[in-house]
């Protein structure tokens, strides 16, 4: 039987070691001489981190996924677990934890990246066909397509936010409530990524205000709980 074990790389060991910790995470190998080095694990999942003098996290690539049947419990539990060892949920800058979305290539996911910056993909397969969809020919649709894999997948917030500045500039055209809310919704997300307080505020006010029918509601589950989160 084979196995993958990612060997991901940091500046510096311990403060890796202590936001897996936090996690819910045993280290299970430290080795910090004559080369840093250690193992993480959690149930399933082992991690291998090593440590470059040289290394800068705020541009790093490194990245894994992860995949779960039960991707919804595990991101309550791993925003819990970081809200009680960080006194809030980090959602930008290092370390930091993503919303959880269903992605358009049958995944249901959230991102963690760790204050060494890799980034770890956290799914649960959804689909069988693991393609792209192809972006959806009607106007708003397809900004939010496009706006969240800017956002969540190349992590590309200020991308996503020029797109959705640009479509609910239309004019002659209007969004359904229900695009509306999570373009709005996303809009309000980046911008707290972009530090951009401001338009946060904006976006999540005109968000609040948009008027949803209660099967509109339950269509958007995901959105409303973000809209929920950051409004604090």
């Amino acid at each position: 039987m084979e196995k993958t074990i990612p060997i991901l790389p940091c500046r510096t060991i311990q403060p890796v070691l202590d936001f897996y910790t936090a996690l819910g995470f045993e280290v299970t190998f430290l080795q910090k001489s004559p080369n840093p080095y250690a193992v993480v694990e959690r149930g399933g999942i082992q991690l291998h981190f090593f440590g470059m003098k040289q290394y800068e996290p705020a541009e790093s690539y490194s990245t894994c996924s992860i995949h779960s049947d039960d991707v919804d419990g595990l991101h309550e539990v791993f925003r819990a677990s970081l809200k009680a060892a960080y006194g809030r949920v980090p959602t930008r800058g290092l370390p930091r934890i993503g919303p959880l979305k269903d992605t358009s290539h049958g995944m249901r996911q959230f991102l963690v990246t760790d204050p060494g910056g890799n980034c770890l993909r956290i799914g649960q397969q959804t689909s069988q066909d693991q393609h792209h969809r192809p972006a959806p020919k009607e106007t708003f649709s397809r900004a939010l397509h496009h706006a969240s894999l800017l956002a969540d997948s190349k992590e590309d917030p200020a991308g996503a936010a020029k797109i959705i500045d640009r479509v609910l500039c239309i004019e002659d055209e209007r969004p359904t409530p229900v695009q509306l809310l999570r373009l709005l919704v996303l809009r309000a997300d980046v911008a707290g990524r972009l530090g951009d307080e401001e338009a946060a505020r904006s976006a999540l006010a005109r968000a609040g205000a948009v008027h949803l029918t209660t099967e509109e509601r339950e269509s958007v589950p995901d959105d409303l709980e973000r809209l929920k989160e950051l409004g604090g």
